[in-house]
């Protein structure tokens, strides 16, 4: 099979997977430090750019504080709220304590209306994965061949078989592929 054929059945399944879950979700993973938030920043920056809704969902393994210790909704966490909201002129955010995780269903719910969900971190959750893996940081992948829908990387010796392979800093590509196979191929405002 050519390198082409391959990435026509690639992006053929990809869209598929899009299609069934109604909001596209496209999860950046890769090892620590591989370079997976400088993509998700480009691709995000890139698709608002060209008219699209996009939300963002980070995956940490442990808690974090998401509001800023010592500030009065961190307080009022820590003093036991269940839900605490912060409101100002141009934000609103509402941290929630939660009972388990929740799924990446969940988190489409809860992005509201968005064109895309575009993650990072979520190694084993979603269907569509792009695989970030610099050099510098690894000799392998995290993800089976059969988990990739592409590989963003600037090793020569990772290129498995059937997977789409873009450049380190080959933003633009990435995100016409992006657009092309999740969005429908083109921006909702046109150009």
């Amino acid at each position: 099979m050519s390198s082409a054929s391959r990435c026509t059945v690639v992006t053929s399944a990809a869209s598929k997977m899009a299609e069934k879950a109604g909001v596209p979700v496209v999860s950046i993973v890769g090892k620590s430090d591989s370079g997976k938030t400088t993509v998700v920043e480009q691709l995000v920056r890139r698709l608002v750019d060209r008219g699209h809704r996009v939300a963002t969902c980070k995956h940490h393994v442990h808690e974090v504080d998401i509001d800023v210790p010592g500030k009065d909704s961190w307080r009022h966490a820590r003093a036991g709220a269940q839900v605490t909201m912060i409101s100002a002129p141009t934000q609103f955010a509402v941290v929630s304590k939660v009972d388990r995780e929740r799924t990446l269903e969940e988190i489409v719910h809860a992005a509201g209306d968005v064109d895309i969900l575009v993650t990072e971190g979520f190694k084993r959750a979603g269907s569509v994965r792009i695989e970030v893996a610099r050099r510098a940081r690894s000799d392998e992948l995290i993800s089976t061949v059969e988990e990739l829908t592409a590989l963003i990387t600037d090793h020569s010796d990772l290129q498995p078989e059937g997977v789409l392979v873009f450049g380190l800093n080959d933003y633009d590509a990435l995100t016409d592929f992006v657009e092309r196979t999740f969005l429908g191929g083109k921006a909702p405002y046109g150009d």
